[in-house]
């Protein structure tokens, strides 16, 4: 069965454990235990049959402007529209909250694309962005990522 859930504090050790490879790779940028449990309520999951198949979480930047951060889905439960499933469900978070725009910084732009992202100037991405998760990357500061975001129609 799968299930798409909002996470819980019992569900980091599962969360760790699935983004430790890409984390080493310097893909994601890698958040303490701590910090997974501070934001615990920005994180959505996708199980299969119970198994934490994968997640990403909506950071939210300011009135305007949140991120979707950290997605990642375990290789093999890749192309099964798992990943799609969780920008759905955040973008809707967003739309919910009121957001305008959701920026993600990615090494997969097409994928974000046929989900109607535009591409953007690294210019324009905030500088509480920069100074709070950038300066923690390994590539930091020759980021070698495409900043994109989606626009959000308001609710009526």
């Amino acid at each position: 069965m799968i299930r798409y859930r909002k996470a819980t504090l019992r569900d980091i050790p599962a969360m760790q454990e699935i983004v430790a490879d890409e984390v080493k790779r310097g893909i994601i940028l890698p958040r303490t235990d701590d910090e997974v449990a501070t934001n615990i309520r920005s994180y959505h999951l996708v199980t299969v049959d119970e198994t934490l198949a994968g997640y990403g979480a909506l950071h939210i930047h300011s009135r305007r402007m949140a991120e979707i951060r950290s997605l990642i889905v375990r290789p093999e439960y890749r192309g099964r529209s798992f990943g799609e499933g969780l920008v759905s469900a955040t973008i809707e978070e967003g739309r919910l909250l009121g957001v305008e725009e959701i920026l993600v910084l990615t090494y997969l732009p097409d994928f974000f694309r046929k989900l109607g992202f535009e591409e953007i100037d690294k210019t324009l991405i905030p500088e509480q962005k920069i100074w709070a998760d950038c300066i923690k990357c390994i590539h930091f500061p020759n980021c070698n990522e495409t900043s994109l975001v989606h626009r959000i129609e308001p609710l009526p």
